[in-house]
């Protein structure tokens, strides 16, 4: 209860400072001639800024650091959205839109919402987000394709002057992705990896991509059980896993347990990096690497 009621005091909030400001400052369209854009996580401003090029602005929701599952925006931030052209969400089901996405609709009812999970195949997770789909669909580098493409997409409608610079950068940033999803597919498959054993969920989609099995540690987003944790311990001796991997979001507690536990080690990977190509590049070849004896 205590919940709801500051998000309806930063709602109000919000609409306060827009109101405030809407008569002096006009949007930030008029004013600039930039299309603004809110993306909800980190790796979604490379896509927008690769594809929008020097037409866009972007406004960041989840700041990097921060984790989507759980995180609230100040009220500044929800400014800044209520004036915005576009929001590219996610679409899959993460939290942080589910629990935000009708506020935000109704701070801004003209802003063009895009749902960059269309045309992505869902992975179902029993009882997790969004009726059980696993949100992370940016963590195979096909799946960003084909967010890149419904980003194009909604940017040509909102700005439909400058489609041939949005159709050009998309196709110059969409090979880059084939380049990327060639090399990790690659990467992956010599080194024979079967299994990563993960702190927390993200990498079902690069895992069911790219052929090997992701075991996370907590399960929708509860602390493992000491029996979960002897278990765990058990399949990592029996299958050889000596890396277990965390992320910068999450705690590594539970990790460094079971890595101290087989005389492993915990290596830290983020699915929220915002150079998006680099990062996976890193992420893939970590994995790569924890398969070799």
């Amino acid at each position: 209860m205590g919940m709801q009621k500051s998000l309806v005091a930063a709602v109000f909030t919000v609409l306060l400072l827009v109101a405030a400001t809407a008569g002096c400052t006009g949007t930030d369209r008029q004013d600039t001639g930039e299309v603004v854009v809110a993306v909800t996580i980190p790796p979604e401003e490379e896509f927008v800024e690769r594809v929008g090029g020097d037409h866009v602005r972007v406004i960041l929701l989840v700041p990097p650091g921060a984790d989507p599952h759980t995180y609230e925006p100040p009220p500044g931030v929800l400014a800044e959205v209520a004036r915005a052209d576009m929001h590219a969400a996610v679409g899959s089901g993460i939290e942080f839109e589910l629990a935000w996405r009708d506020k935000i609709a109704a701070l801004n009812p003209e802003m063009l919402v895009v749902d960059c999970s269309r045309g992505v195949d869902l992975i179902r997770a029993g009882d997790g987000e969004d009726g059980g789909a696993d949100p992370h669909i940016w963590t195979s580098p096909r799946n960003a394709k084909v967010m890149v493409e419904e980003i194009r997409e909604g940017l040509i409608a909102v700005d439909p002057d400058n489609a041939e610079d949005y159709r050009r950068n998309a196709d110059v940033y969409l090979g880059e992705l084939d380049a990327l999803d060639a090399e990790i597919a690659g990467a992956l498959a010599r080194s024979g990896v079967k299994t990563v054993m993960v702190y927390h969920s993200s990498w079902a989609y690069l895992a069911r991509d790219y052929g090997f099995a992701e075991v996370p540690i907590e399960s929708e987003g509860k602390e493992p059980s000491p029996q979960r944790i002897e278990h765990l311990i058990r399949q990592a001796e029996e299958e050889h896993i000596r890396v277990i991997f965390a992320s910068p979001e999450h705690s590594t507690r539970n990790a460094e347990v079971i890595a101290d536990a087989v005389g492993g080690r915990v290596v830290t990977v983020s699915p929220l990096e915002k150079a998006y190509i680099a990062n996976m590049r890193h992420v893939a070849s970590a994995f790569a690497e924890s398969g070799r004896p």
